[in-house]
């Protein structure tokens, strides 16, 4: 599509439209109430044509400021491929702006937008309401789009032993939904030999843009989120905010946003093993915290004692025991991997790395996993810089040095609850929080980055005000209740509240953080499961047949089934041998792809000069007493 050049025609306004200059532009004088979608409307501009000549305007217009509006003249039909299609709606008896913008598709915080001066002193009946926008790229980018084609083939699958609705889905890439609407007679449960339907979508994206300077375009797909698009592209929500200012009036599908060329990222889910490469011998190196000198004792019950009273050893041994099946899993699949396992003596303050690496040649190694400290492992980072090799801290969720070649594998607690909040606002979730006095600096940030959440009021003695949790609750709406505490007694107090006040309204609670006091004998189980408690977590439940037969060889070796350490250890490591027996190594494929094991997903980005891992699950407890990861 080649560059549209649109001239608008100029409709002349009575009081607050100025003199018309020469050089092309207008002024304009902001009326009390009025908004930069409604102005751009009035002049039949965009929003985006504003904020390019009042970038001030992006923070908020105020009454009897002066804006520039850029001269302009054309027909109805080029003012519709520059601004969009607009729709409205009256609005009828008993309407609410939930039930609309559930109707059109659209978030009531758009509704809200749009209709800012309209409904001011609220929805009334009869009111004419803008309920859709689409955007078109503004005048001055240069975009070339083609079509998106899809192709799809039907094929059939026969059920096994054992096999479940969520693994043949999972399978096959579809949702359970689509499962079922394709064979219907499912739908009560499976039988083994039952011949499914499964539809396989192939989607070649074949979308092409023009870059202009330091940015290209990106189309905005279906179901894609404002989070979700700055994850793909490696950029900050503000940042994509600043180059598309029409952002803040709603994010849709089709639309067409400048970003930064080197920020278009494509990464996918793959199968990391179908790609190794077999022609040379690759080096892995764990730095694991054993601290040998510290067993050597003079009696064997000394020795039984050390290992059954330090927690951080055991956590050690269990990392190890799993990275040590990794490594044999390697060896049966005739990977060309050598694996050196060296001892850190180190305590908080201190280790002994730097003698480690002195006496050691680092030179060739391909990847470094550990130290478990973070401090320690920014010091091997540091150290290990002049290789440029990659050092990946194993299970600390503390962010430091932004170090090239150092990645963090735990996501942050700030992207779990980035990743729970984008669930919520997917599913259109009026979001309350009641967070303990304890938790100020958890507050302060919920209300700097999620102004929308509601907080209710606790009375003199410091005790929850229910009546005021219930008033900020909307019937036909979900709502997610965010429970911040580790008080044992407020835990209680609320679930007990909420499960009344399911009674009448649609309530599922949320913790950010899955606390130990969640599993105190005096709260509940079926409070929680009742509640289909929410959380995000960076590791989902075992549930794939890879995983179950990992878990089966497990317990044989080790006569135990395996902790989260232990798979982690597995996970980590069986992940790093895969990466570095890439054809171009362990860099340019965590750039490039996105991998799955046992429990745990890689999805490292970098962001804000970290490599940090970004494969979050969202789970839930069910009413069977299990953990499920959402769909």
């Amino acid at each position: 599509m080649k560059l549209l050049k649109v001239v608008f025609f100029v409709f002349l306004f009575s009081s607050c439209v100025a003199q018309t200059s020469q050089d092309g532009v207008q002024k304009h004088i902001v009326a009390k109430g009025e908004t930069v979608y409604q102005i751009a409307k009035q002049y039949q501009i965009t929003p985006f044509d504003i904020y390019r000549l009042n970038p001030d305007a992006k923070e908020g217009i105020q009454e009897n400021t002066t804006l520039l509006i850029p001269k302009s003249g054309t027909n109805t039909q080029q003012v519709n491929q520059v601004y969009g299609d607009v729709k409205k709606h009256t609005v009828q008896t008993k309407e609410t702006l939930y039930s609309i913008a559930k109707k059109y598709e659209v978030s009531v915080a758009d509704l809200k937008e749009w209709n800012e001066a309209e409904l001011k002193d609220g929805l009334k009946i009869g009111q004419e309401i803008i309920v859709s926008v689409n955007y078109a790229p503004s005048n001055s980018d240069y975009v070339e789009v083609k079509e998106i084609k899809t192709t799809s083939t039907v094929s059939s699958h026969v059920v096994k032993m054992q096999e479940t609705k969520f693994g043949i889905a999972k399978k096959y890439n579809i949702s359970i939904e689509e499962l079922d609407r394709l064979n219907p007679q499912i739908v009560e449960g499976l039988e083994v030999g039952q011949v499914l339907k499964i539809k396989e979508n192939n989607i070649e994206d074949v979308i092409e843009v023009k870059e202009t300077n330091a940015s290209s375009f990106y189309v905005v797909k279906a179901d894609e989120t404002l989070y979700n698009l700055s994850k793909k592209l490696n950029v900050s929500e503000e940042q994509l905010i600043a180059l598309n200012p029409e952002i803040k009036l709603g994010f849709r599908e089709g639309m067409v946003l400048k970003v930064p060329v080197k920020n278009v990222n494509n990464k996918q889910k793959v199968d990391l093993l179908t790609t190794v490469k077999k022609d040379k011998k690759r080096n892995l190196v764990l730095l694991l915290p054993f601290n040998l000198n510290k067993i050597e004792t003079d009696s064997l019950k000394s020795q039984k004692d050390y290992l059954k009273e330090n927690k951080f050893l055991n956590l050690t041994l269990d990392f190890y025991s799993g990275a040590k099946m990794a490594i044999d899993s390697a060896k049966v699949l005739g990977l060309p991997v050598h694996v050196k396992i060296l001892d850190v003596e180190s305590s908080r303050s201190s280790s002994n790395v730097a003698q480690i690496i002195s006496r050691n040649d680092f030179s060739k190694v391909d990847a470094v996993i550990g130290p478990f400290m973070y401090s320690h492992v920014e010091n091997t980072a540091q150290l290990l810089s002049k290789f440029k090799t990659p050092v990946i801290s194993p299970l600390s969720k503390e962010l430091g040095l932004p170090l090239d070649n150092l990645y963090y594998s735990i996501p942050s607690q700030e992207c779990l609850t980035d990743n729970m909040f984008e669930y919520m606002k997917r599913k259109s979730g009026n979001i309350i929080a009641v967070i303990s006095s304890k938790k100020t600096s958890t507050k302060d940030y919920l209300t700097q980055k999620y102004p929308e959440v509601k907080y209710p009021n606790y009375d003199e003695k410091g005790v929850l005000n229910v009546e005021s949790l219930k008033a900020l609750m909307i019937k036909g709406q979900k709502n997610f209740v965010i429970l911040e505490t580790e008080k044992a007694a407020l835990i209680l107090h609320i679930t007990k509240a909420l499960m009344k006040l399911k009674e009448e309204f649609d309530v599922q609670l949320v913790v950010l953080e899955l606390y130990d006091t969640l599993d105190f004998e005096e709260i509940p189980m079926t409070n929680l499961t009742e509640l289909n408690m929410l959380f995000p977590s960076y590791k989902k439940e075992i549930d794939s047949p890879a995983g179950k037969i990992f878990e089966k060889e497990y317990k044989k070796k080790n006569n135990v089934n395996p902790n989260s350490y232990a798979t982690k250890g597995f996970d980590l490591t069986f992940d790093t041998l895969l990466r570095i027996c890439q054809e171009d190594g362990f860099v340019p494929s965590v750039k490039n792809s996105i991998s799955e094991h046992v429990e745990n997903t890689f999805d490292y980005n970098f962001k804000e000069g970290k490599n940090v891992n970004e494969g979050v699950y969202i789970m839930y407890y069910d009413t069977d007493y299990t953990i499920k990861q959402v769909q």
